[in-house]
């Protein structure tokens, strides 16, 4: 029996993990996905001259914020649950918010704090002292350089990059806007990616690019808040630009024959504009949540903007919304109701604890259920120790070893022993978050029913949302 033991012991340890199936992130981009929410921070003329889009022909004077406060961002984007701010250093009008060498269009030129004013360096400084990630938005199109619309532009814009991202510390996004509009000379610019691309590799080798094709994650195809109700963590960016991205449609839901890792980053404003106006109010609660569910909860990032005022501060009215946001989210989130449950799947890998069902109920990220490789389809069973109501069910994807899922259903079990289909869907991902019926159930079961490769899964919640009553 003892010699029994021990083989049963050995074999258990042994059982190989599932090989990698498919694109998988890099660690930065796990990191990345990890943080689920980022503030963006639109600040520079147009916050003074109440445009969307600068004309470029701004007088650098205009810029004039009254009490710059970055400290203050970097507070209100703690408190209310970012990970990361990225602001707008260079929107299309040109203006710099440093003393940018190649530009005359800067803090240096205005009178604001006597032409010695450096935003980058207030958030900088701001961010690493509140334990906050930076990132870094330039756009290339500039509508002052008098160089844009020629091949030198292509020069200067590399220098601006060199400049912006060697003196203010790690930056951990690097957000390309791929805008293309006509120069002072009536030309339109044709952008060397690919030397763009290399300069920040080069300079800050852990930043995550950001444009319509990455490199490191895509945008989501849409400025309303929603990732695809399946959305793919892969695409396949061979033979596109920044410039020339497939169809909204891809951007939006990925492909899933996609040849690269590139997820999905959701931006969308607090306001309706993406520059602070007075006359603007925030979205509510109700629009954030369900903001939340279409991006963090579809497997994409959330990027929310929430640009100061002409202080440069974020506005009280916008403070408040924030922070009624986070109580909104850490009332349904907190209590996981599956905390204390037992799970049990119909297939799974080897013997012990090492790839269990019940590893989706633990903390532990790294720990994951998976069964046979040559199972595509799979049930598990939650079994709490009493019935529970909810209304929220969420799911992830242990994406390290890729992503797999392309379609997965839920059910609940009534008193008389009945299983009922509550919610489904296409992808998970990271995270997917199912909004369902309130129901009353002691079991859970969920159904894996199409995969790429064997399905992995590490972890599982059940919640109870009393604030936004939608399903989808």
């Amino acid at each position: 029996m003892l010699f029994a033991a021990t083989l049963w012991l050995l074999a258990a340890c042994h059982t190989p993990a599932p090989a990698p199936y498919g694109p998988t992130p890099t660690p930065q981009q796990l990191a990345w996905q990890q943080m689920e929410m980022n503030m963006f921070v639109h600040f520079g003329p147009n916050t003074f001259t109440g445009l969307e889009w600068g004309t470029g022909e701004e007088p650098e004077d205009i810029f004039n914020p009254t009490d710059l406060n970055c400290m203050q961002w970097v507070e209100t984007a703690k408190k209310a649950g970012f990970k990361g701010i990225i602001l707008t250093a260079k929107h299309h009008d040109g203006f710099c918010l440093w003393p940018n060498p190649v530009s005359q269009h800067t803090v240096r030129e205005c009178s604001w704090q006597d032409g010695k004013g450096d935003v980058l360096r207030e958030l900088s400084d701001a961010c690493a002292n509140g334990g906050l990630a930076f990132g870094i938005y330039i756009s290339p199109w500039d509508r002052h350089d008098p160089h844009y619309g020629t091949s030198a532009y292509n020069k200067v814009f590399l220098q601006t990059l060199e400049s912006a991202l060697t003196n203010y510390g790690p930056v951990f996004e690097q957000w390309f806007d791929g805008a293309c509009g006509e120069g002072p000379n009536g030309k339109k610019q044709v952008y060397d990616w690919h030397a763009f691309f290399q300069k920040v590799t080069d300079l800050q080798p852990n930043a995550i690019m950001f444009s319509d094709i990455g490199p490191g994650c895509r945008w989501v195809g849409n400025e309303e808040g929603h990732a695809g109700l399946s959305c793919w963590s892969t695409m396949t960016i061979d033979g596109y630009t920044p410039s020339h991205s497939p169809s909204q449609d891809t951007l939006n839901s990925g492909d899933p024959q996609g040849r690269s890792w590139v997820p999905a980053e959701t931006d969308v404003s607090l306001h309706k504009g993406w520059f602070y106006r007075d006359s603007e109010e925030p979205k509510s609660v109700e629009q954030l949540l369900d903001i939340y569910y279409t991006s963090v909860g579809r497997n994409s990032l959330l990027l929310l903007n929430v640009p100061p005022d002409t202080r440069g501060q974020i506005a009280t009215k916008d403070s408040l919304r924030l922070m009624e946001f986070r109580t909104a989210l850490d009332q349904i989130f907190t209590n996981n109701l599956a905390k204390d449950a037992t799970a049990k799947a119909n297939n799974t890998r080897g013997w012990g604890k090492r790839f269990s069902a019940d590893n989706l109920l633990d903390s532990d990220y790294f720990s994951y259920w998976a069964p046979d490789d040559n199972q595509t389809t799979a049930e598990i069973v939650i079994t709490m120790p009493e019935p529970r109501t909810f209304n929220r069910v969420m799911l992830q994807e242990y994406i390290p070893l890729g992503q797999r899922i392309s379609a997965f259903e839920v059910d609940t079990q009534d008193e008389s022993g009945e299983w009922h289909t509550v919610g489904k869907g296409g992808t998970i991902g990271y995270k997917r978050i199912l909004r369902i019926p309130t129901c009353t159930s002691s079991k859970v079961r969920i159904r894996i029913t199409a995969s790429k490769a064997c399905p992995i899964l590490n972890g599982f919640g059940l919640y109870m949302d009393d604030i936004l009553d939608s399903t989808l």
